[in-house]
Protein backbone atom coordinates (compact mmCIF):
# COMPACT_ATOMS: atom_id res chain seq x y z
CA UNK A 1 0.00 0.00 0.00
CA UNK A 2 1.64 3.24 -1.13
CA UNK A 3 0.80 7.17 0.04
CA UNK A 4 2.53 10.32 -0.04
CA UNK A 5 4.07 11.86 2.58
CA UNK A 6 4.69 16.15 2.76
CA UNK A 7 8.28 17.46 3.70
CA UNK A 8 8.99 17.98 6.95
CA UNK A 9 10.16 20.68 8.85
CA UNK A 10 14.12 20.76 9.37
CA UNK A 11 13.74 21.14 12.94
CA UNK A 12 11.67 17.74 13.58
CA UNK A 13 12.90 16.11 16.64
CA UNK A 14 14.48 12.81 17.14
CA UNK A 15 11.37 11.09 17.90
CA UNK A 16 9.45 12.44 14.98
CA UNK A 17 12.16 11.34 12.87
CA UNK A 18 11.70 7.74 13.77
CA UNK A 19 7.61 8.35 13.85
CA UNK A 20 7.96 9.60 10.50
CA UNK A 21 10.09 6.42 9.08
CA UNK A 22 6.85 3.83 10.08
CA UNK A 23 5.13 5.70 6.81
CA UNK A 24 2.09 6.79 9.36
CA UNK A 25 -0.24 7.19 6.88
CA UNK A 26 0.48 4.17 4.94
CA UNK A 27 0.15 2.00 8.07
CA UNK A 28 -2.79 3.46 9.36
CA UNK A 29 -4.67 2.61 6.03
CA UNK A 30 -3.02 -0.83 6.91
CA UNK A 31 -4.29 -1.23 10.81
CA UNK A 32 -7.71 0.03 9.61
CA UNK A 33 -7.92 -2.76 6.86
CA UNK A 34 -7.13 -4.99 9.85
CA UNK A 35 -9.83 -4.13 12.60
CA UNK A 36 -12.30 -4.44 9.72
CA UNK A 37 -10.92 -8.02 9.12
CA UNK A 38 -11.13 -8.75 12.98
CA UNK A 39 -14.79 -7.26 13.35
CA UNK A 40 -16.29 -9.52 10.56
CA UNK A 41 -14.54 -11.82 11.81
CA UNK A 42 -17.04 -11.82 15.20
CA UNK A 43 -21.12 -12.43 14.29
CA UNK A 44 -21.88 -9.57 16.39
CA UNK A 45 -20.57 -6.90 18.52
CA UNK A 46 -17.51 -8.09 20.43
CA UNK A 47 -17.03 -9.11 23.91
CA UNK A 48 -15.33 -8.48 26.67
CA UNK A 49 -12.46 -11.20 26.30
CA UNK A 50 -12.62 -10.05 22.01
CA UNK A 51 -11.98 -6.31 22.56
CA UNK A 52 -8.79 -7.06 24.77
CA UNK A 53 -7.61 -9.45 21.80
CA UNK A 54 -8.57 -6.93 19.32
CA UNK A 55 -6.26 -3.82 21.01
CA UNK A 56 -3.58 -6.25 21.49
CA UNK A 57 -3.56 -7.42 17.56
CA UNK A 58 -4.23 -3.95 16.31
CA UNK A 59 -0.90 -2.52 18.75
CA UNK A 60 0.82 -5.50 17.36
CA UNK A 61 0.00 -5.10 13.73
CA UNK A 62 0.84 -1.48 13.79
CA UNK A 63 4.42 -2.28 15.31
CA UNK A 64 5.35 -4.86 12.99
CA UNK A 65 3.97 -3.12 9.58
CA UNK A 66 5.95 0.24 11.32
CA UNK A 67 8.87 -2.04 11.93
CA UNK A 68 8.60 -3.33 7.68
CA UNK A 69 8.45 0.64 6.55
CA UNK A 70 11.35 1.24 8.59
CA UNK A 71 13.35 -1.04 7.29
CA UNK A 72 12.41 -0.07 3.89
CA UNK A 73 13.19 2.90 4.60
CA UNK A 74 16.86 1.65 5.80
CA UNK A 75 17.12 -0.63 2.68
CA UNK A 76 16.12 2.43 0.45
CA UNK A 77 17.98 5.06 1.79
CA UNK A 78 20.22 5.93 -1.50
CA UNK A 79 16.74 5.49 -3.49
CA UNK A 80 14.77 7.89 -1.39
CA UNK A 81 17.74 10.58 -1.22
CA UNK A 82 17.05 10.86 -5.23
CA UNK A 83 13.41 11.64 -5.40
CA UNK A 84 11.39 14.59 -4.43
CA UNK A 85 8.76 12.24 -2.57
CA UNK A 86 11.25 10.78 -0.42
CA UNK A 87 14.09 12.53 -0.13
CA UNK A 88 12.87 14.26 3.11
CA UNK A 89 13.05 10.91 4.78
CA UNK A 90 15.53 10.93 8.09
CA UNK A 91 17.34 8.00 6.38
CA UNK A 92 17.89 9.85 3.52
CA UNK A 93 19.06 12.90 4.27
CA UNK A 94 21.42 10.71 6.68
CA UNK A 95 19.90 12.25 10.21
CA UNK A 96 19.65 8.75 11.14
CA UNK A 97 22.07 6.10 10.75
CA UNK A 98 22.04 3.30 9.82
CA UNK A 99 22.84 1.24 13.04
CA UNK A 100 19.43 3.55 14.72
CA UNK A 101 17.03 2.51 11.87
CA UNK A 102 17.66 -1.12 11.75
CA UNK A 103 17.96 -1.19 16.06
CA UNK A 104 14.56 0.71 15.68
CA UNK A 105 12.68 -0.99 13.10
CA UNK A 106 14.00 -4.60 15.08
CA UNK A 107 12.30 -2.97 18.46
CA UNK A 108 9.48 -2.32 16.72
CA UNK A 109 8.89 -5.78 15.41
CA UNK A 110 9.96 -7.44 18.39
CA UNK A 111 7.81 -5.77 20.41
CA UNK A 112 4.62 -6.27 17.94
CA UNK A 113 5.43 -10.18 16.96
CA UNK A 114 5.27 -11.06 21.53
CA UNK A 115 2.31 -8.81 21.79
CA UNK A 116 0.79 -11.10 19.15
CA UNK A 117 2.08 -14.17 20.03
CA UNK A 118 0.99 -13.65 23.91
CA UNK A 119 -2.05 -11.50 23.63
CA UNK A 120 -3.08 -12.78 19.85
CA UNK A 121 -2.38 -16.30 18.73
CA UNK A 122 0.73 -17.92 16.93
CA UNK A 123 -0.94 -18.53 14.00
CA UNK A 124 -1.19 -14.35 13.44
CA UNK A 125 2.17 -13.59 14.62
CA UNK A 126 3.98 -15.78 12.24
CA UNK A 127 1.64 -14.56 9.50
CA UNK A 128 2.38 -11.27 10.56
CA UNK A 129 6.08 -11.81 10.11
CA UNK A 130 5.52 -13.30 6.98
CA UNK A 131 3.72 -9.95 5.55
CA UNK A 132 6.99 -7.91 7.06
CA UNK A 133 9.30 -10.79 5.54
CA UNK A 134 7.11 -10.19 1.88
CA UNK A 135 7.37 -6.29 2.36
CA UNK A 136 10.60 -6.02 3.38
CA UNK A 137 12.77 -8.41 1.77
CA UNK A 138 11.13 -9.76 -0.95
CA UNK A 139 9.72 -6.78 -2.12
CA UNK A 140 12.06 -3.91 -1.04
CA UNK A 141 15.10 -6.20 -2.14
CA UNK A 142 14.68 -8.34 -4.79
CA UNK A 143 11.18 -7.48 -6.79
CA UNK A 144 11.42 -3.84 -6.65
CA UNK A 145 14.86 -3.31 -8.51
CA UNK A 146 13.96 -6.26 -10.58
CA UNK A 147 10.89 -6.06 -12.50
CA UNK A 148 7.97 -3.68 -13.78
CA UNK A 149 5.23 -5.94 -12.08
CA UNK A 150 7.44 -5.28 -8.64
CA UNK A 151 3.98 -3.97 -7.46
CA UNK A 152 1.81 -6.98 -8.74
CA UNK A 153 4.05 -10.21 -7.20
CA UNK A 154 4.62 -7.51 -3.95
CA UNK A 155 1.18 -6.56 -3.64
CA UNK A 156 0.30 -10.07 -2.04
CA UNK A 157 1.88 -9.05 1.50
CA UNK A 158 0.38 -5.75 1.48
CA UNK A 159 -3.13 -6.94 0.51
CA UNK A 160 -2.89 -9.20 4.26
CA UNK A 161 -4.25 -6.79 6.61
CA UNK A 162 -7.71 -8.40 6.91
CA UNK A 163 -6.09 -11.60 6.86
CA UNK A 164 -4.08 -10.70 10.02
CA UNK A 165 -7.32 -9.33 11.28
CA UNK A 166 -9.39 -12.37 10.57
CA UNK A 167 -6.77 -14.82 12.14
CA UNK A 168 -6.56 -12.68 15.47
CA UNK A 169 -10.15 -13.27 16.03
CA UNK A 170 -10.87 -16.50 14.53
CA UNK A 171 -7.66 -18.50 15.19
CA UNK A 172 -7.70 -19.59 11.16
CA UNK A 173 -7.97 -17.99 7.98
CA UNK A 174 -11.13 -18.40 6.10
CA UNK A 175 -12.85 -17.27 2.71
CA UNK A 176 -14.19 -14.17 3.51
CA UNK A 177 -10.55 -13.24 4.50
CA UNK A 178 -9.10 -14.00 1.12
CA UNK A 179 -11.70 -12.26 -0.15
CA UNK A 180 -11.13 -9.12 1.56
CA UNK A 181 -7.26 -9.98 0.68
CA UNK A 182 -8.17 -10.17 -3.26
CA UNK A 183 -9.71 -6.66 -3.43
CA UNK A 184 -6.70 -5.05 -1.52
CA UNK A 185 -4.36 -7.15 -3.94
CA UNK A 186 -5.93 -5.69 -7.29
CA UNK A 187 -6.44 -2.49 -5.91
CA UNK A 188 -3.01 -1.90 -4.76
CA UNK A 189 -1.61 -1.76 -9.17
CA UNK A 190 -4.17 0.89 -10.09
CA UNK A 191 -3.66 2.72 -6.83
CA UNK A 192 0.53 2.69 -7.09
CA UNK A 193 0.49 3.15 -11.08
CA UNK A 194 -0.98 6.25 -10.91
CA UNK A 195 1.39 7.22 -8.42
CA UNK A 196 3.84 6.63 -10.83
CA UNK A 197 2.77 8.09 -13.62
CA UNK A 198 3.06 11.54 -12.25
CA UNK A 199 6.37 10.61 -10.46
CA UNK A 200 8.00 8.65 -13.71
CA UNK A 201 11.07 11.11 -13.68
CA UNK A 202 11.67 10.35 -10.35
CA UNK A 203 11.51 6.52 -10.46
CA UNK A 204 13.97 6.28 -13.62
CA UNK A 205 16.18 8.96 -11.67
CA UNK A 206 16.47 6.32 -9.15
CA UNK A 207 17.04 3.39 -11.24
CA UNK A 208 13.85 1.62 -10.15
CA UNK A 209 12.32 -0.09 -13.52
CA UNK A 210 8.98 1.08 -12.51
CA UNK A 211 6.33 0.39 -15.17
CA UNK A 212 6.05 3.94 -16.50
CA UNK A 213 9.91 4.04 -16.75
CA UNK A 214 10.05 0.73 -18.42
CA UNK A 215 7.12 0.68 -21.08
CA UNK A 216 5.57 4.06 -21.02
CA UNK A 217 2.74 6.34 -20.05
CA UNK A 218 0.09 4.73 -22.31
CA UNK A 219 1.04 1.19 -21.60
CA UNK A 220 0.60 1.94 -18.08
CA UNK A 221 -2.27 4.01 -18.38
CA UNK A 222 -3.91 1.23 -19.85
CA UNK A 223 -3.19 -0.98 -17.05
CA UNK A 224 -4.75 1.08 -14.93
CA UNK A 225 -7.79 1.15 -16.51
CA UNK A 226 -7.94 -2.50 -17.32
CA UNK A 227 -7.19 -3.08 -13.42
CA UNK A 228 -10.28 -1.01 -11.91
CA UNK A 229 -12.77 -3.17 -13.92
CA UNK A 230 -11.29 -6.30 -12.45
CA UNK A 231 -11.52 -4.78 -9.32
CA UNK A 232 -14.46 -3.83 -9.48
CA UNK A 233 -15.91 -7.09 -10.48
CA UNK A 234 -13.92 -8.60 -7.57
CA UNK A 235 -15.34 -6.04 -5.08
CA UNK A 236 -18.56 -7.65 -5.92
CA UNK A 237 -17.62 -10.82 -4.35
CA UNK A 238 -18.45 -10.17 -0.85
CA UNK A 239 -22.16 -9.74 -1.33
CA UNK A 240 -22.22 -12.95 -4.39
CA UNK A 241 -21.57 -14.93 -1.89
CA UNK A 242 -23.68 -13.34 1.63
CA UNK A 243 -21.10 -11.76 3.28
CA UNK A 244 -22.38 -8.51 2.77
CA UNK A 245 -25.52 -7.20 1.87
CA UNK A 246 -27.09 -4.31 0.01
CA UNK A 247 -25.63 -1.12 1.71
CA UNK A 248 -22.49 -2.97 0.98
CA UNK A 249 -23.28 -3.69 -2.61
CA UNK A 250 -24.37 0.24 -3.46
CA UNK A 251 -21.37 1.51 -2.03
CA UNK A 252 -19.21 -1.26 -4.05
CA UNK A 253 -20.79 -0.18 -7.14
CA UNK A 254 -20.42 3.93 -6.49
CA UNK A 255 -16.77 3.54 -5.48
CA UNK A 256 -16.10 1.09 -8.04
CA UNK A 257 -17.37 2.84 -11.10
CA UNK A 258 -16.56 6.44 -9.31
CA UNK A 259 -12.74 4.64 -10.21
CA UNK A 260 -12.96 3.27 -13.59
CA UNK A 261 -14.47 6.58 -14.37
CA UNK A 262 -11.38 8.37 -13.11
CA UNK A 263 -8.93 5.41 -15.33
CA UNK A 264 -10.65 6.01 -18.09
CA UNK A 265 -9.99 9.99 -18.26
CA UNK A 266 -6.41 8.83 -17.37
CA UNK A 267 -6.49 6.94 -20.20
CA UNK A 268 -7.93 8.77 -22.54
CA UNK A 269 -6.86 12.46 -21.70
CA UNK A 270 -3.77 12.23 -19.13
CA UNK A 271 -2.42 15.19 -17.16
CA UNK A 272 -0.22 15.02 -13.82
CA UNK A 273 -3.00 16.88 -12.21
CA UNK A 274 -5.44 13.85 -13.10
CA UNK A 275 -3.34 11.08 -12.43
CA UNK A 276 -2.79 12.85 -8.50
CA UNK A 277 -6.91 12.70 -8.53
CA UNK A 278 -6.84 9.45 -9.64
CA UNK A 279 -4.36 8.16 -6.64
CA UNK A 280 -6.22 10.59 -4.06
CA UNK A 281 -9.71 8.39 -4.74
CA UNK A 282 -7.99 5.42 -4.49
CA UNK A 283 -7.36 5.59 -1.33
CA UNK A 284 -10.99 7.10 -1.01
CA UNK A 285 -11.93 4.49 -2.56
CA UNK A 286 -10.52 1.46 -0.39
CA UNK A 287 -10.81 3.77 2.94
CA UNK A 288 -14.57 3.54 1.78
CA UNK A 289 -15.26 0.12 0.63
CA UNK A 290 -13.71 -0.99 4.07
CA UNK A 291 -15.93 0.81 5.85
CA UNK A 292 -19.03 -0.24 3.85
CA UNK A 293 -18.49 -3.85 5.12
CA UNK A 294 -18.27 -2.54 8.46
CA UNK A 295 -21.28 -0.83 8.56
CA UNK A 296 -22.82 -3.58 6.58
CA UNK A 297 -21.68 -6.13 8.61
CA UNK A 298 -23.84 -4.52 11.74
CA UNK A 299 -26.76 -3.73 9.54
CA UNK A 300 -27.04 -6.63 7.84
CA UNK A 301 -29.20 -8.75 10.60
CA UNK A 302 -32.03 -5.81 10.03
CA UNK A 303 -31.99 -5.44 6.18
CA UNK A 304 -32.33 -8.64 5.22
Amino acid sequence: MASTTPPQAASASRWQQFYQLTKPRVVHLIVFCAVIGMALAIPGWPAAREWGVILAATAGIWLVAGAAAAFNCLIEQQIDSKMKRTSWRATAKGELSRAQTLSFSALLCGVGMALLYVWVNPLTMWLTFATFVGYAIIYTVILKPMTPQNIVIGGASGAMPPVLGWAALRGEVGPEALMMCLIIFLWTPPHFWALALYRTEDYARAGLPMLPVTHGSDFTRLQVFLYTWILLAATLLPFLTGMSGRVYLISALILGLGFCAYAWQLWRDYSDQLARKTFRFSILHLSLLFAALLLDHYLLPWTQ
